[in-house]
């Protein structure tokens, strides 16, 4: 880190001085770490720190290492940095996210310093999760999209989530799956056509859910494809980054009850001027949809993933002839 980024973490947090503690983890094709850094003389004890490094070889760990991609990372970044500035406040503890202490940015780096949220209480990570604890996420999710339904993203994607069709070119080109391939930009017109568009999380994935000790809380963390958008988008890739397919299949309707509850509660808590029933009428229509276009990058992606099966398959035939079927009408 230069000498510039320490000197913005000292003035940020008031330290007298800091001290690296460990990497948590490095970001997506070598592009940086996230680290937690240790504090003399301030007020918290410990932040965490993304910082962002360019490198001069762009290497992707499934080949998609071509200009195009390096851009979407950069832009990524950079949105994450609006989100925070301009954004994230608006979030109160029913969707917590990081306080954010300090942005920095320069030609080829990005430092964003949070609040350390294992010291804030949410120090458990989960790589599987029960029925209650998917609740506790998708409520979440039910509170985030109620408080930006209806917001203009602006600094953000215009269409957040990382598979978003127009930023995926290379995966749709290598596509075989002819009927999908011909239907992208059908589906994604649908999710993009809907009355009601808030701001998506656009990669609510389990891992970047951070919980309690005790289960009860959540809060969640990496903005970078954050955005415009259905929220069916981040309820159906969250739901499919937990569950297998029996699974998926056994629980769906019980689990979308759940969100639409919880989201009819957080839009009467906010005092929105909107009808629950309406949005959930047609986010109902479109959850099959946002599957689909999440499936639709995923073949073309990563044809083997485990995420590509029968249920998948199953809901992305019926939007297909779906959307035959109102073409022959």
């Amino acid at each position: 880190m230069n000498h510039n980024f320490q000197e913005v973490i000292l003035q940020a947090t008031g330290a007298d001085a800091l001290y690296h503690i460990e990497d948590i983890q490095s970001l997506w094709s070598g592009y940086g770490k996230i680290m937690r850094y240790g504090l003399r003389g301030a007020d918290r004890e410990r932040v965490v720190v993304k910082h962002v490094k360019l490198p001069d070889q762009h290497h992707h760990p499934r080949g998609w290492n071509t200009g195009l991609s390096h851009q979407r990372k950069i832009r990524s970044y950079q949105v994450e940095t609006a989100w925070y500035r301009d954004w994230a406040a608006a979030c109160d503890a029913r969707c917590r996210v990081p306080a954010c202490l300090a942005l920095e940015s320069d030609a080829d780096e990005f430092l964003m310093v949070f609040e350390d949220l294992d010291a804030s209480g949410f120090p458990v990570r989960k790589s599987a999760v029960s029925l209650a604890g998917m609740h506790l996420c998708l409520a979440w999710l039910a509170h985030f999209h109620a408080t930006f339904l209806g917001e203009s993203p602006g600094g953000l994607w215009e269409v957040g989530s990382y598979w978003h069709l127009d930023t995926r070119p290379d995966e749709l080109e290598v596509l075989d799956d002819v009927q999908l391939k011909q239907a992208a930009g059908e589906i994604d017109a649908l999710l993009r056509a809907g009355r009601f568009q808030t701001f998506i999380h656009g990669d609510a994935k389990l891992a970047n859910f951070c919980f309690s000790e005790d289960g009860k809380r959540v809060a969640a963390v990496d903005f970078q494809y954050v955005g415009g958008g259905c929220g069916m988008k981040d309820v159906a890739y969250f739901i499919g980054s937990c569950l297998y397919e029996e699974d998926c299949e056994r629980h769906e309707e019980t689990l979308l009850a759940y969100y639409f509850s919880a989201l009819g509660d957080a839009l009467e808590s906010r005092g929105r001027d909107v009808d629950p029933q309406a949005v959930e009428q047609e986010w109902r229509a479109l959850y099959p949809v946002a599957w689909t276009d999440f499936h639709r990058f995923m073949k073309g992606w990563s044809p083997g993933h485990w995420k590509i099966h029968g249920y998948s398959e199953r809901l992305a035939r019926q939007v297909l002839a779906q959307l035959k079927a109102e073409v022959s009408e």
